[in-house]
């Protein structure tokens, strides 16, 4: 007896219909491949991205299916995937609705953190480990409601992921939302865009008292704290590892006891 495709709904709504369970996947964002690589799913995951640099293992080894906006659906075709992961922000409308004509196309759309546990959760039951994934889940949720307890007093803050030109965060990346866990006031938050790219002169008016530079996607490196020094010489300028403010997986369950670091250099700074 032949069992029921399962029917599933992804994060923009779009159904998924799978046979059995995936045994070809192709991940096409870094956060979903190192959690896919936590739960276990070494067999399972054919294709990666160039991003996908988490696990190393991983990188080193596994098929490479181009950049998240850029992916060689030819060597997609060739892996055969029974289902393709991917997210709005990351990859390009065009290029997954060509994929959804061919292949199971799951899509998440993370804003929040409790969108990033639906993603995890969903995840798990994909690959048949819903109990690790759960328990993942449940982890992470712990870990920042405690991390939300200890809480410093609300500061001006202005986050960046780009230079020349430079680009902030807008109010609905989920950057933004660690920002608000961390109880830092954005402010860019009233950009319309959700990565507004910023003038000098806008930064100087926003006057944050905390400025910090990522390391993702622009690799911001010590040199450059002079240049926002020079425009804000009041604020304090921060390298941060971006991963830990933006990646929505299994990196997760390590950003609190990150943040409480960011938060500890913060305090340390202005004491």
């Amino acid at each position: 007896m032949i069992a029921e495709p399962k029917t599933y709904v992804d994060q923009m709504g779009y159904k998924v219909s799978l046979a059995s369970t995936p045994k070809r996947i192709i991940s096409l964002v870094p956060s979903q491949t190192e959690l896919l690589a936590y739960l276990g799913a070494d067999e399972e995951v054919v294709g990666i991205t160039k991003f996908c640099i988490h696990p190393e293992g991983w990188f080193k080894t596994k098929e490479r299916i181009g950049g998240t906006k850029n992916l060689d659906m030819a060597k997609i075709e060739r892996l055969k995937p029974d289902l393709i992961i991917g997210n709005k922000e990351e990859n390009k409308e065009d290029q997954i609705k060509e994929l959804m004509q061919r292949y199971p196309v799951w899509m998440s759309d993370i804003h929040q953190l409790t969108d990033a546990l639906d993603m995890i959760k969903n995840v798990g039951k994909f690959v048949d480990k819903y109990e690790k994934a759960n328990e993942l889940a449940e982890s992470i949720s712990s870990n920042f409601k405690q991390f939300s307890a200890h809480n410093t007093p609300s500061h001006k803050v202005a986050y960046f992921i780009w230079r020349d030109p430079y680009m902030s965060v807008g109010k609905n990346s989920f950057i933004n939302h660690i920002m608000e866990l961390c109880n830092f006031e954005n402010v860019f938050i009233n950009k319309e865009e959700e990565y507004p790219i910023i003038k000098s002169e806008d930064i100087e008016q926003a006057a944050p008292e905390l400025i910090l530079l990522s390391s993702e996607p622009f690799p911001f490196k010590e040199k450059h704290k002079a240049e926002f020094k020079a425009i804000c010489p009041k604020a304090k300028v921060m390298l941060v590892d971006g991963e830990y403010f933006s990646w929505y997986g299994s990196r997760l369950l390590n950003t609190p006891a990150y943040l409480n670091g960011v938060l500890k250099e913060m305090n340390d700074a202005q004491n």
